[in-house]
């Protein structure tokens, strides 16, 4: 079944839980998301970046996921990451995404805020929920991100923000990078406690690959109700695919290394989502 966000994050956030979006490229990605999803009995975020258009097109991940989630009654968002352009996500919508995320994280506060307002007007009128992100996250390594300088969510133009626009989540930066930790994630812990005190709807973490479990759930503690992972699925499949060539060379079919990497997508889906959903906060 497809949902949009105030379907599973609002409650999330009361619980002291979160939802995992992990991003998918291709039916494999797809596939092993919603698989594991289906065994622990968990709703899930599919979220496909319109950088990722190169790979599939809107309507393509929205039959796919449409389907495999109606096979194995997940209750499943399919969500929009990522996106800078209002074409791309009124075409998104028009393809029947249930939720989009507008990144003004770039923009001056004014623009950003702006937009991020016309976006949610033109969502919300099809039911569809918004994301958005205020503040900047860094890239760390294997990130296929756009590179940015931190700057930390201000607490204060989040509230404004989050009462200007109606937007349904609010992505913060606190820290985490997009792709992998340089060196000690150095995450503020007080910058996201003061942003849950004054904002109600569920908060965000991106770069969520790579950051201590201790740290993942205080973060739940406080406020997060959705992480993304995006880097350790790529990584893991791409050592999957060449632990498998160096083992057989090219008599393996490739209809076995689909399989195998369905699986490997499903494996580290299934150790997030237990360490977010299933945290005993």
């Amino acid at each position: 079944m497809i949902v949009n966000l105030n379907a599973i994050l609002p409650e999330a956030r009361k619980e002291k839980k979160a939802v995992g979006a992990f991003n998918v490229y291709n039916y494999e990605t797809i596939k092993g998301v919603i698989l594991a999803a289906s065994e622990l009995k968990t709703p899930v975020i599919v979220a496909f970046g319109e950088r990722y258009l190169q790979n599939m097109s809107f309507e393509e991940v929205y039959s796919l996921t449409k389907t495999i989630a109606e096979q194995h009654e997940v209750k499943t968002v399919l969500h929009l990451d990522h996106c800078k352009s209002t074409n791309n996500i009124i075409n998104a919508i028009k393809a029947n995404f249930s939720s989009v995320m507008f990144d003004g994280s770039l923009l001056p506060f004014s623009e950003n805020l702006r937009k991020t307002k016309e976006v949610v007007e033109i969502a919300h009128s099809y039911g569809v929920t918004v994301e958005a992100e205020l503040g900047s996250i860094a890239s760390g390594t294997f990130s296929s991100e756009e590179g940015s300088t931190e700057i930390y969510t201000d607490p204060g133009q989040a509230e404004e923000f989050v009462k200007e626009t109606q937007i349904d989540a609010l992505a913060v930066s606190i820290g985490t990078v997009h792709g992998m930790y340089k060196g000690e994630p150095k995450i503020n812990i007080e910058v996201l406690r003061e942003i849950a005190k004054r904002v109600e709807i569920p908060l965000v973490l991106h770069g969520g690959s790579g950051t201590p479990e201790e740290i993942i759930k205080e973060c739940i503690r406080n406020g997060i109700s959705k992480i993304n992972i995006n880097t350790e699925v790529s990584m893991n499949v791409v050592a999957k695919i060449n632990e498998l060539l160096s083992r057989n060379g090219i008599s393996l079919h490739f209809s076995d290394i689909s399989k195998e990497v369905t699986n490997c997508v499903k494996e580290v889906a299934k150790k997030y989502i237990s360490m977010f959903y299933f945290s005993g906060i």
